[in-house]
């Protein structure tokens, strides 16, 4: 069991497979956002095999993230893979998705023992979207996303709160995941990465939406723990969950139980903190996975308290020096 010095036990990874992704979110990378070569990713078989690690450390559940995972060519093979520990340790394989690629992959990732994903979607107005994302493919989005509906797969919306842009969709937004069943969670714009853009212009606080919920609604607070940062509220009218993970207006770090791995083979024991530890030297000089698994726990024993998100009004925003896509969602 891998114990931070807070005595955190890490049982959640969220593992990169790829920076790419075929949108541009405007709170998330610019437009020319330049990639990684694809000689400096890791392979599929390496990825699996530090999954394989993990879970042996006591790692329950892992989530595969990017960029957006599954524009990597083979990606539903390392799925396989790694779902072969499903009921041997491994307790969750998922996803976190943009939905572009979902149309296609959704049977066969249901197979592989993907049963629940997160699907990134800020609005569900078409002309938004594009604005949002710079990409018109919004009505393949909906169409992978009602894919994995049919599927069976439990679909989880997760709304980047932007102000100016989407605020005013957030019943529409409840509405419409309340009448598909899916949980949906509200996120407060993160500090991550140069944009060109103050950060403080997007930001909305969730405490709003909070407040807008309660007058049209009735919501009770909801003891749902997935292993993510949420919490959650019961709607009544709708019959669903709805989450809010809130890094800047109300520190979640007390419970953190995960960890990082970049398609690269860093390590980030927090998502806004730089520090990070390299496992590809372990990973590709030994196949004795107790030196990779010593080089883990020494690394886990640096897992700060929480992370310095902040954003503020000064001439100079501050923000962690690395998108999103690069470290992973």
């Amino acid at each position: 069991m891998l114990i931070d010095p807070f005595k955190r036990k890490i049982s959640y990874i969220r593992v990169s497979v790829t920076d790419r992704c075929d949108f541009r979110c405007t709170y998330c990378m610019p437009q020319k956002m330049k990639f990684l070569p694809r000689d400096n990713l890791l392979s599929l078989e390496e990825l699996e095999r530090l999954c394989n690690v993990f879970i042996e450390l006591g790692v329950k559940k892992i989530r595969i993230t990017g960029g957006e995972p599954l524009v990597r060519k083979n990606i539903v093979q390392l799925f396989k893979g790694i779902s072969n520990n499903l009921g041997n340790g491994l307790e969750e394989l998922t996803l976190t998705t943009n939905g572009s690629q979902l149309e296609h992959h959704a049977e066969e990732l249901f197979n592989a023992g993907v049963k629940r994903i997160n699907v990134s979607l800020d609005t569900l107005d078409k002309n938004k979207f594009k604005l949002i994302t710079k990409f018109d493919n919004f009505d393949k989005v909906m169409r992978g996303i009602h894919a994995a509906k049919k599927i069976g797969m439990k679909i989880k919306i997760n709304a980047v709160a932007l102000k100016d842009i989407n605020d005013n969709e957030i019943l529409d937004l409840v509405k419409w995941c309340g009448e598909n069943q899916f949980t949906l969670t509200f996120i407060e714009v993160m500090p991550m990465g140069e944009m060109g853009k103050r950060r403080i212009d997007q930001f909305m606080p969730l405490l709003e939406i909070k407040k807008l919920l309660e007058k049209n609604y009735k919501i009770v607070d909801d003891p749902l723990k997935t292993g993510g940062p949420a919490s959650y509220v019961h709607c009544n009218e709708t019959d669903q969950k709805i989450g809010f993970i809130t890094p800047l207006t109300h520190n979640f770090c007390d419970s953190c139980n995960r960890v990082r791995i970049t398609c690269t083979g860093k390590m980030y024991m927090c998502l806004g903190q730089e520090d990070k530890e390299d496992l590809i030297k372990p990973l590709r000089d030994s196949d004795n996975n107790d030196l990779l698994k010593e080089v883990i726990y020494k690394a886990i024993l640096r897992k700060p308290k929480g992370h310095d998100f902040a954003i503020g009004r000064e001439k100079k925003e501050k923000f962690v020096p690395r998108h999103m896509n690069v470290t992973g969602g």
